[in-house]
């Protein structure tokens, strides 16, 4: 009779302790694929980040504001203005208005598309140690994505190392397809390893990339990430080709692997040691 009672109880303890676990279960694989996107939005973000500088950088030795050489002098460019209108103001002085604007949309000759305008207030040469440039976007896109935000670029070169602190804040990419967007802010330093010996030849440039980034997606979850090992980026590919990064989650951890020096549009991540996925930088 005692059995008879306790058994509905037993039961529902079994039910109960069922239940939990299946929606643990859920619970978990819905942390870790929101892992899985934020990791993917980061390097979409830091791409992009990195393609901003190529073209305030390539903007800068067309119009003679690296603060080497003479007008004429330049070099060696990627071509990524080939299709873009730079208008600097005033003409002599500092600091200078820069306004680089792809128009309606315009391809370039390594295939990415830009529209809108990447609006740049400089201190002094790009080049010059203490020069600061603060950059903002105007309506402006790189193929699907959409980029907002402010960039402050210094730099903190010295005699012997070419060197600049990028602090990203307000960044926000919409993917114009899914119509989804992501935050992402954060603070970089970026050193350059290859190239510093021509200066006047943009084409031959290769910078490293170091630091931190939070990225937070519309449902307002966030993930930090961490560099670890240096992000490689030439000035002649479109995308970052080597590094590493951390993305720690609550529950898993992802590592962003950019490659191995190919110039390709791919990189993978891994959660947790399981096997890698692929995803488009852009």
């Amino acid at each position: 009779m005692k059995l008879t009672k306790l058994l509905p109880s037993l039961l529902a303890i079994v039910a109960i302790s069922f239940t939990a676990c299946k929606k643990d279960k859920v619970a978990d694989q819905t942390e870790f694929e929101t892992t899985f996107e934020l990791s993917a939005n980061q390097g979409v973000s830091d791409n992009l980040l990195q393609d901003a500088n190529e073209v305030l950088n390539e903007a800068a030795y067309d119009k003679n504001l690296q603060g080497v050489g003479k007008v004429g002098d330049v070099n060696g460019t990627t071509g990524i203005l080939s299709c873009a209108t730079v208008t600097v103001t005033p003409l002599t002085g500092f600091p200078k208005n820069i306004v680089i604007d792809f128009g309606a949309g315009c391809t370039s000759p390594n295939g990415v598309t830009r529209r809108g305008k990447i609006l740049v207030t400089l201190t002094d040469s790009l080049r010059r140690p203490g020069s600061v440039a603060t950059m903002n976007f105007e309506n402006y896109f790189v193929n699907i994505f959409k980029k907002e935000g402010t960039v402050v670029w210094t730099n903190t070169s010295t005699a012997t190392v070419k060197s600049w602190n990028r602090v990203c804040t307000n960044g926000k990419i919409t993917n114009t397809v899914t119509n989804k967007y992501w935050l992402h802010s954060g603070t970089q330093n970026v050193i350059q390893i290859a190239g510093a010996n021509t200066p006047l030849v943009f084409a031959d440039d290769e910078f490293n990339i170091t630091g931190n980034r939070t990225v937070t997606n519309e449902a307002g979850n966030t993930r930090v990430g961490t560099i670890l090992t240096p992000l490689h980026k030439k000035a002649i590919c479109d995308n970052i080709d080597k590094g590493t990064v951390q993305i720690q989650g609550p529950s898993h951890i992802a590592i962003i692997d950019y490659g191995n020096g190919d110039c390709d549009n791919q990189a993978t991540i891994s959660i947790d040691g399981r096997t890698p996925r692929t995803f488009t930088l852009c």
